[in-house]
Order: structure tokens, then sequence, then C-alpha cells
């Protein structure tokens, strides 16, 4: 059989932030709905309510003194270690996320120099042939910066590339908006290592799609709904939530469908399905789907991993930090079997719309 490149986790890393925010926190908040007017149910209702649709009983948030390249680095640094490479012999460093480094007590965009490059230089590596940027693709921007990683590696332009994925939702959601409450922070990191093999091994096949004629406003910015807070000029993270809910539902399964015919996978070879954790319900009705799609009706009980419910959704770094987890036998239930050839499927849905998916074998 020819011999070719391939690309493999080497290792992985991740940053959980330390402040613990369950729904609870939620109860003094003054809600608003969209057109301004104060919420006419108890928030006990509505916190009650949003669990019952998305899992979600808690998140992560960061302490005051962190921003989203501090965490970053954080997560680089542990999947350096874990890869047990040179942090010099990295050939790329890409970093996705969507609003850059926003500081404690504003919600203010700050991406220059772009987060890569914040990551190399705390990272001190000297290597002017480390390349450095960012990726703001939606919540799929980790994902889809591990496809470009798998480019440059098949053509023989890197050897080495590390992905990382790092948000501060909590510091970009309108606290009078229930829809507030999905959003957290975190960072997780891959680095990627160019292998010759004769086996198909690593990544095997990746899918994207953009939707924007229609769907690009599905997540965007806008100000507080709260009309007090009008005239601040602040704008905050917004989504149409039943809109981008039906346009996952539909397309999501499409996508990963996709991905598996491209490698000649079926959905019975996959052992586990990470997908991005936004909504607990929203993401069971995809799953079940997408087996549908293979006119399968039951959806094997241990599929798909979660950790929506205590991490909730940290956008580009739900899938690396659910990598990362079970890379290290660190959630229990949910074993990689790294010398058995297991099939892992990536997929991910976010502003844009874009969606993709990654199959990869162990």
């Amino acid at each position: 059989m020819k011999r070719s490149i391939r690309s493999i986790i080497k290792g992985t890393g991740s940053y959980i932030p330390t402040r613990r925010i369950k729904n609870e926190a939620f109860l003094e908040n003054e809600f608003f709905d969209e057109t301004g007017k104060p919420l006419d149910k108890a928030n006990e209702e509505v916190i009650q309510k949003f669990y019952e649709i998305t899992e979600i009983k808690e998140r992560r948030y960061v302490t005051n003194d962190l921003v989203t390249s501090d965490i970053a680095h954080l997560a680089a640094e542990e999947a350096i270690t874990s890869a047990g490479i040179d942090k010099e012999e990295l050939d790329h460093i890409i970093v996705a996320h969507n609003f850059g480094d926003v500081k404690y007590g504003s919600n203010r965009t700050d991406i220059v120099p772009s987060l890569a490059a914040r990551v190399k230089h705390k990272l001190e590596i000297e290597n002017p042939a480390t390349i450095a940027y960012d990726i703001p693709f939606g919540c799929p921007g980790w994902l889809q910066g591990i496809i470009q990683a798998d480019y440059y590696i098949r053509s023989g332009d890197a050897k080495k590339v590390m992905v990382i994925g790092a948000e501060t939702l909590s510091r970009v959601s309108d606290p009078h908006d229930r829809d507030s409450m999905i959003y957290a922070d975190g960072a997780a990191a891959t680095i990627l290592e160019a292998l010759e093999t004769e086996t198909p091994t690593g990544i095997i096949s990746h899918n994207t799609r953009s939707d924007t004629k229609i769907y690009a406003k599905m997540l965007f910015m806008d100000k507080s709904y709260n009309p007090a807070l009008k005239e601040s000029g602040d704008i905050f993270l917004k989504m149409h939530g039943r809109k981008l809910y039906q346009y996952a539902l539909t397309n999501v399964p499409m996508a990963i469908k996709g991905c598996l015919d491209k490698s000649g996978l079926s959905i019975e070879d996959v052992d586990h399905i990470l997908i991005h954790q936004a909504n607990g319900k929203m993401d069971d009705a995809i799953i079940k789907r997408l087996y549908k799609l293979y006119d399968k009706e039951k959806v094997p009980k241990d599929v798909m991993p979660m950790t929506i419910s205590w991490l909730g959704n940290s956008s580009v770094a739900t899938i690396p930090t659910l990598l990362d987890l079970m890379w290290k036998d660190k959630l229990e239930g949910y074993e990689i079997h790294k010398d058995k050839g297991d099939i892992l499927v990536f997929a991910s849905v976010g502003a844009g719309m874009n969606i993709n998916a990654v199959a990869y074998r162990m």
C-alpha cells in the first residue's frame, strides 16, 4: 500500500476556569425580552425552563485578572507538555476565537495584535518560522483550524501545528437577556503532527459548509435588551434561538453524513461523536436525526459524550475541551481506545452560519 502523510493528534490541553456559576446565580437578574419589556415570568420559572431546554446546570467564568489570550496560553502550555515536543518546532499556531481579549469591566474587542501572536509571545517562542494567526469562524472555529492544519500537513508545508479554541463569552453576553445563561468561558489546545504511514489513520475526511445568504444573522451583535442601557454604545451577543435550532437540526446531520461518505465510513463504524456543546436537547435531536439518515431508530447509549451540563457553551473551546478530557481519561464512561482504531467524529455549528465535521481514526 502506498505511504502517505497523515495528520495525527499528538497532544491536548485545556483550561477550565475556576469560577463555577450555577443557575441560581441568575435569580437576581433583570430579564427583558427583545422589545425591552420585562419578562412576565418569575426568574425561578425562567431558569427552570432554561434548564429543561438546554440541560445546563452551571457554567465556568474566568476570574477578573484573565483574558482570552491568557487562558489560550495556559491550554497551549499543557498541550505542548502532553505532546512532548519542543515548542520551537511548531510550524503554525492557529487560535480560533470571536471576540479577542475582552478585559473585565468592558465588552470591547481587542485583537491587535492577534491572539495567536500573543500566545506565541507568552510561550516565548523565538522561531520566526512559527506562523501565528487567528480564525474568527463562529463556534466551529477550532474545528476549521484543525481542517486548515490538515491541509498544511498533507501538503508538506508543516510537520507540527497547534490549534487553540479560546473564548470568554461571559464578557460579551447581555445580563438582561435570558440567553446569556447559555454562555461560558474556556480554552483548549490540540497539537497535530505529520505521520508518514500506509494506514489510513488520523484525519481521514472533513466537510464544511457556510450558509450566509439566508442565515448569516442567526447570531449577531446588538444593544442590551435593557432599555436603560440602549444609549451606552455597548453591544452584546444575540441569537435567534428557535431559527438557529431548526437550522442546526436540518443541516448538521447532513454535514456529518457528508463527511463520513467522503471517508467511506458509515455510522456503525463511529465510536464517539464529539459535537459542539451548544444546547443539550438540540444535540440530542441532531444525533437522532443523523442516525435516521442511516435508517437507525436507536442511538447507541455512549456515542455522544456531553459536558454542557457543567461547562455550558464556551463556543470554540467546547469540542477541544471535551477531547482533552477524553484523551486524558478524565470523562467517566467515555474512553478513547488509542491503540484499537477507534473512530471519532467532530462536528460543530455556529455564527455565519457555518457547519463543519471531521472524521478521525485512532
